[in-house]
């Protein structure tokens, strides 16, 4: 973890707080992240962008809604397909 703190060092404190939501409660819309950080959605798309433009975050589309994404932090997005990989092998 500690290679994460020094890519989220310099980034705003809203930041750092979808980046927590989203390690512990794994992926979720821009909607519930909102709802678990109590931040403006305009302040949490700008948190994302940022997370987004490091590489921290990935967003994929969430088949339960078209409309909406879900976003996922890299390293578990990164986990998953290999899971998936193993499972085809």
């Amino acid at each position: 973890m500690a290679g994460d703190d020094s890519v989220l060092e310099d980034l705003p404190p809203s930041a750092k707080l979808v980046y927590k939501v989203l390690e512990y409660d794994g992926p979720l819309t821009q909607k519930r992240i909102v709802e678990e950080t109590m931040l403006s959605a305009r302040t949490v798309r700008y948190a994302l962008e940022r997370l987004e433009d490091r590489g921290v975050v990935d967003e994929d589309v969430y088949f339960a809604d078209a409309r909406q994404s879900l976003y996922q932090l890299a390293c578990e997005a990164e986990d998953a397909q290999a899971d998936v990989d193993a499972e085809a092998a």
